[in-house]
């Protein structure tokens, strides 16, 4: 039979519990040290000597560069739990951080972008992706943001760890609109110059020319055929000035053409075409018919600019032998198409290597199309051509008459 003092003697002394306690305060401690990334390795005791142990601990100092970020960054699962945000994001979204974590990043989107969403994030956890939603914030404001997806690593609890960096594009989008106007507002500023120069060059210039031409006929008449050289010369003269007198009125109307304003984009597309295939030798085949009702004078412009611009670079560029042009009107757009069979070009390298003006000018097409809220495409290959394609929504009720007042 034990005696009853032998189990008292057998109990942890004070002291024992004591040092138990304390030691466990110090794991509790360390352990959180690792966790908050303050410690960045640890020493143990091993059979010969003291090891030392690296931590992620160590990277501490990456996280505060990700907490001092002006975009969102967070980790998710491959079914979009969240399992690290950082304060911008919580800022973003009008959530305390620790609501964030833990919750769903689907429940910040809409149901239909959420649709959407699934299929990119099972994408995303083999090459990444790239996509802008709009994140529903707790105050009912709605923020647009582009989300970059990259998948980080893989865990047995939560498989693919995807990593997300989300960019606030509210600045963007107003710099975007801020460009948008200014480029409006320079193409308005070089119409209007357009046709100050037009009509100088018109009333004036070309006048002067025609006036000078009758005068170099007049003094061709009074001489004889005992005058041969200076009649021949008097002849070359007035057969230049009638060719000087022609030049400046072609450029008198690609300036500022009157015909647009007069009878439609149809009737002035018809004398460029034929202008363009008889000074360049490339054929121009202009297909479609005149259109039912009259576009507003701005996208009428915008279009003919794209027609003379795409002309010019077939010209330049092209080495083309046939080009066609087509415009078509449906109750819901305006399509233009032009394209030719000329060298073409790699559309996916074009603008990085060049920087010249025909880089600028197809900018300029796009900008003109996006002014009257349009879009334009452009399709090219290496010997394979290129195809210029403009759509315009077709504003309802257009008529000739509202197209009138819009000039």
């Amino acid at each position: 039979m034990k005696n009853p003092g032998s189990q008292s003697d057998s109990r942890p002394s004070v002291a024992t519990l004591t040092r138990l306690r304390r030691r466990l305060a110090e794991a509790d401690a360390t352990l959180l040290a690792i966790r908050h990334g303050e410690v960045d390795a640890v020493m143990g005791a091993g059979k010969r000597d003291n090891r030392v142990f690296s931590l992620q601990g160590a990277e501490h100092a990456y996280r505060m560069l990700i907490e001092c970020m002006n975009e969102g960054a967070l980790t998710l699962t491959s079914d979009a739990v969240i399992l690290y945000a950082n304060q911008c994001f919580a800022q973003m979204v009008r959530r305390p951080l620790g609501q964030v974590i833990g919750s769903s990043f689907l429940h910040f989107i809409s149901p239909e972008e959420r649709v959407r969403l699934r299929p990119l994030l099972r994408r995303a956890t083999r090459a990444g992706a790239k996509f802008a939603v709009h994140l529903n914030a707790r105050d009912g404001t709605h923020l647009t943001v582009q989300l970059s997806l990259r998948p980080l690593a893989r865990t047995l609890q939560e498989g693919t760890v995807l990593g997300l960096v989300v960019t606030d594009m509210t600045e963007a989008r107003r710099n975007e609109k801020l460009m948008r106007a200014l480029a409006h507002r320079i193409v308005v500023v070089q119409e209007a110059e357009r046709t100050r120069v037009a009509l100088e060059l018109h009333n004036n210039i070309t006048q002067l020319l025609i006036a000078v031409q009758f005068s170099s006929q007049a003094l061709a008449d009074k001489l004889t055929v005992r005058d041969g050289p200076a009649k021949r010369e008097a002849d070359t003269l007035r057969s230049l000035l009638s060719q000087t007198a022609a030049e400046v009125e072609r450029i008198s109307r690609n300036l500022r053409p009157s015909l647009l304003d007069q009878l439609g984009l149809f009737a002035v597309l018809r004398p460029t075409c034929t202008e363009f295939a008889a000074r360049t030798g490339v054929a121009v085949q202009l297909a479609g018919t005149p259109l039912a009702e009259r576009l507003p004078a701005d996208t009428e412009l915008a279009l003919y600019r794209i027609v003379q611009e795409s002309l010019k670079n077939v010209e330049k560029h092209a080495r083309a032998r046939h080009v066609s042009v087509s415009l078509r009107q449906t109750s819901a757009f305006v399509r233009l198409v032009i394209t030719d069979d000329g060298i073409g070009f790699d559309s996916r390298h074009h603008a990085a290597r060049r920087k010249d003006q025909a880089v600028l000018g197809l900018a300029g097409m796009r900008e003109r199309a996006a002014c009257v809220g349009g879009t334009l495409t452009i399709k090219s290959g290496l010997r394979a051509g290129t195809s210029v394609t403009v759509v315009i929504p077709q504003p309802t009720g257009t008529t000739a008459a509202a197209a009138g007042k819009a000039a």
